[in-house]
Order: C-alpha cells, then structure tokens, then sequence
C-alpha cells in the first residue's frame, strides 16, 4: 500500500481505529472489498492502512456528504454490523478536516 495522493486541502479525514477480536470470519475478504468499493464513491479521495495491535485506517473525502453518503451505503451498514457482532472488540470513528500536508518524497 502507498500513502495516499490526495488534492489540496480543505478536504476531510475519516479515522477508523480498532482493536480486533481473534477469529478472522471472512474479516479480511470483507475489508478488501470495503476498499474497492470506497473508491467507486463519488467524493473519495484515498485511503491509507496499517495494522499492528491496533489497526488504524484513514479515508479522506471532498465533504462531509461523501462521507455520510458512504456511511449509508448498504454494503457498507453490512460490514459495520458484522464488525459490531463479530470482529471489532472496540473502535473509534474520528472526522477531520484536513487543512493542510506538509509532504517529502525521495
């Protein structure tokens, strides 16, 4: 996975951050799709991952409709229940507004 290019600022940053329970049940196959899917939604932007005892996943979005667009979304509402009832111990969801980056590339 790359860090994700994004447009100029403004736009906002979804934060999903989570602490797993142990059995996988097709977690893995779920959250491949999630991505796919996410970048078919009109206003995404990108969307960066990382996982170690604590997974944290960020998506960024044109506005703030985008994302409760994505939120609403009937594939989306599935795999937030069955993280509800099966893979997630806990999870915070934070929304940001991104008002700037600061970047270096070798």
């Amino acid at each position: 996975m790359n860090i994700a290019k994004t447009p100029s600022p403004p736009y906002y940053a979804v934060i999903f951050t989570c602490i797993r329970t142990e059995p996988d049940e097709g977690y893995q196959r779920m959250s491949e799709y999630m991505m796919e899917l996410a970048q078919y939604q009109e206003g995404f932007l990108g969307v960066e991952s990382a996982r170690e005892e604590i997974g944290i996943t960020v998506s960024y979005w044109k506005d703030l409709k985008a994302i409760d667009n994505w939120k609403q979304h009937a594939a989306h509402q599935n795999a937030q229940e069955k993280g509800k009832n099966v893979w997630y111990e806990s999870y915070t969801i934070r929304i940001a507004k991104v008002e700037a980056i600061r970047e270096f590339d070798k």
